[in-house]
C-alpha cells in the first residue's frame, strides 16, 4: 500500500490551484503546506493533499517529466468520476479519455483520464468490487 507520492511541478501555485479543484469531487480536500526548512538539509517545500487528515499527494517545485508518472485516484461512484473529470477540465486539464467504461480492464471498470498542467497522466477511477458496500450488498453504481 502506498503512503505518499511526490510530484515535481513547474509552477507550484498553478498546480495547487488545479489539484484543489480537480480532487475536491473525490473528497480529497485536506491541504497542508510543509516548509522544507523543518526537514533535513535540502528538503523541498511541499504542498500536500489528502483526506481525513492523511496527506498522500505532495507537490514540490522542480524539474519534471510528464512521462514519469501516472496517478490513479479512487472515486466512490461513477458520478464522482464524472464530477472529478469535469472539475479537472474546468481547472485547465487536457482530455486524455472521457468518462466511461474501460472494458479492456474489466467491464465494471469506470474511469476518466486527464493530463494536469504539466502533462502528468491522472485517472479518476471507480471499481465497484473494491468498495466494501458493493462487496457486501452486490451493489453496482450505475
Amino acid at each position: 500500500m502506498i503512503d505518499h507520492i511526490f510530484l515535481s511541478v513547474s509552477d507550484t501555485d498553478r498546480s495547487v490551484h488545479f489539484y484543489a479543484r480537480a480532487l475536491a469531487p473525490l473528497g480529497i480536500v485536506d491541504r497542508l503546506d510543509y516548509d522544507g526548512r523543518n526537514g533535513p538539509p535540502g528538503h523541498p517545500d511541499l504542498k500536500g493533499f489528502g483526506a481525513h487528515g492523511r496527506m498522500f499527494l505532495w507537490l514540490r517545485h522542480g524539474p519534471f517529466d510528464a512521462r514519469s508518472a501516472h496517478v490513479g485516484f479512487v472515486a466512490s461512484s461513477r458520478h464522482a468520476v464524472d464530477d472529478a473529470y469535469a472539475a479537472a477540465m474546468a481547472a485547465g486539464a487536457a482530455d486524455n479519455g472521457a468518462p466511461g467504461a474501460r472494458p479492456y480492464y474489466d467491464p465494471r471498470y469506470y474511469a476518466a483520464n486527464v493530463l494536469d498542467p504539466d502533462g502528468y497522466s491522472l485517472e479518476f477511477v471507480y471499481k465497484p468490487w473494491q468498495h466494501a458496500d458493493a462487496r457486501t450488498t452486490g451493489a453496482n453504481d450505475e
